[in-house]
């Protein structure tokens, strides 16, 4: 993967992101990106785009018509910070 990341592998240009870097970004988290986790970045993007900020998880549970539990059992740890991580999106306010 040749795109610059910060210390905790975020792209530091989001104009670098393509699926594939996705991927690879999952994958150096031990995971993989299955067609619905495609889904969920595309439409955080979808919504960063729109409002120019990373959506609560909340409301973007509520957009995707999932429960924020659903969104853990998903990803385990943290959902909206490996959906802004591996979509290129800033990191979420609120995570540390």
């Amino acid at each position: 993967m040749d795109v610059e990341l910060d210390n905790e592998g975020f792209l530091l240009n989001r104009d670098d992101w393509t699926e594939s870097i996705a991927r690879e970004l999952a994958e150096s988290d031990k995971m993989e990106i299955t067609d619905e986790i495609m889904g969920y970045i595309n439409k955080a993007r979808d919504m960063y785009g729109d409002d120019g900020v990373v959506p609560p998880i909340r409301k973007f549970a509520k957009a995707n018509g999932i429960s924020t539990k659903d969104l853990y059992g998903i990803f385990q740890k943290g959902p909206m910070k490996l959906i802004c991580k591996w979509g290129g999106l800033p990191k979420p306010t609120g995570c540390v």
